[in-house]
């Protein structure tokens, strides 16, 4: 069985031509967090020429911050947010020729979401009005997956090979030492241990249940294309 590996990309690194062929769904930012039209078109017509699924990536208004930091909005304004990067990345992927597969939410917007039903349901509502066919991909067993599940979406649960959990599934804040994993062994076999027997140690030192369909790698990492193929080498061997 070969795990979906998506990666965040189009967010201004420039590794999207080395960092494709070892995944398999690409997050491409839409110019709220990162990302620009010239990007976008790049992004999308690189992925879809390698085979790539195709995912719209968006987040809050902030690029000063790389849209990692919280903001206070509106369930109205998240809509409009929303409504409006994935119609800019839609029509780009059509223009490609490939059809928009997925949605994953960024930085502060995604850790808004898996905390927060309402804005997670606001969320999954629009895109299920935009296009009911669009997976959502969302941190395992959180809000955003039984909202996805409520509004009758598609869905992928996502764990992280480069992050840190908090005991009850959470992702430890940036914020914290120790967020960020960076030695690429370590995530690697924290991967394999998610995938294998389901399970992965938080920072207090607690095994918790976790059950990936995707793995995300962050491309904005130092190591993120040796990540990448080194992870993509280990599921393609077999677990």
């Amino acid at each position: 069985m070969i795990v979906d590996i998506n990666c965040d990309l189009g967010e201004g690194v420039g590794n999207e031509e080395e960092i494709l062929p070892y995944i398999t769904s690409a997050n491409i930012a839409c110019g709220f967090h990162a990302g620009d039209a010239t990007t976008m078109m790049k992004t999308v017509e690189t992925a879809a020429r390698m085979g790539v699924k195709i995912g719209a990536h968006p987040g809050l208004p902030d690029k000063e911050g790389f849209g990692r930091m919280p903001m206070s909005v509106s369930l109205e304004e998240i809509k409009s947010f929303v409504v409006y990067q994935i119609g800019a990345l839609e029509a780009f992927a059509k223009v490609a020729g490939v059809r928009l597969n997925h949605i994953k939410l960024h930085g502060a917007l995604y850790n808004m979401a898996s905390i927060d039903y309402e804005i997670s349901k606001i969320v999954t509502d629009t895109i299920y009005q935009i296009d009911k066919e669009i997976i959502f991909i969302g941190l395992y067993n959180s809000p955003m997956i039984q909202a996805a599940k409520d509004s009758g979406l598609q869905y992928l649960n996502e764990v992280f090979a480069d992050r840190a959990y908090n005991s009850d599934g959470t992702l430890v804040s940036r914020q914290t030492k120790g967020s960020v994993l960076e030695d690429v062994d370590t995530c690697v076999s924290r991967a394999m241990r998610m995938l294998n027997e389901g399970k992965v140690t938080s920072i207090d030192g607690i095994d918790i249940d976790i059950k990936p369909d995707t793995i995300c790698v962050h491309g904005d990492g130092e190591q993120a294309v040796l990540l990448a193929k080194k992870l993509s080498q280990a599921i393609r061997a077999g677990y």
